[in-house]
């Protein structure tokens, strides 16, 4: 058994009972966002919330425990996504990331966004064209430090 077992079999019980990402949320008391990534083996459960997600998930006592391993991160199978929507966040990252990182610069300096100390937000935005994507990012700005 490894990590992405468990993952696989989340998503079939998710699937199985008809589970929504934001219930398990609620369950657990964490975000939607942040509970999907843990859930999809891209974060580290602590005991009380693997415990918490085996009661949903049907998970057994290993299987608890691989939620609280440290994962190795990037869930990316390529180099280039393939998947037509993950391709697309691919897409505004190689057209709009100069743009990200000009105005970044300009705003806090030299440094990064952290995706450590981090938070995510996504809702559906009604719209009478077409419903769009709303995606908020919030990220701590990290200097670089001189030495």
């Amino acid at each position: 058994m490894n990590r992405m077992d468990v993952t696989e079999k989340i998503i079939s019980t998710k699937v199985a009972k008809g589970l929504r990402w934001a219930d398990v949320a609620a369950q657990l008391g964490r975000s939607k966002e942040w509970t999907t990534a843990l859930c999809l083996g891209q974060m580290t459960a602590t005991a009380e919330q693997a415990e918490a997600l085996g009661g949903i998930f049907g998970l057994n006592d290993e299987e608890q425990r691989w939620l609280q391993v440290v994962p190795s991160k990037g869930s990316l199978a390529t180099a280039v996504p393939t998947d037509p929507l993950v391709y697309r966040w691919y897409e505004v990252v190689n057209v709009y990331g100069s743009t990200l990182k000009e105005l970044i610069h300009e705003e806090f300096g030299d440094g990064i966004m952290s995706a450590i100390d981090f938070s995510m937000d996504i809702q559906r935005e009604a719209d009478p064209k077409g419903d769009r994507v709303r995606v908020v990012l919030s990220g701590k700005f990290l200097p670089y430090k001189d030495y």
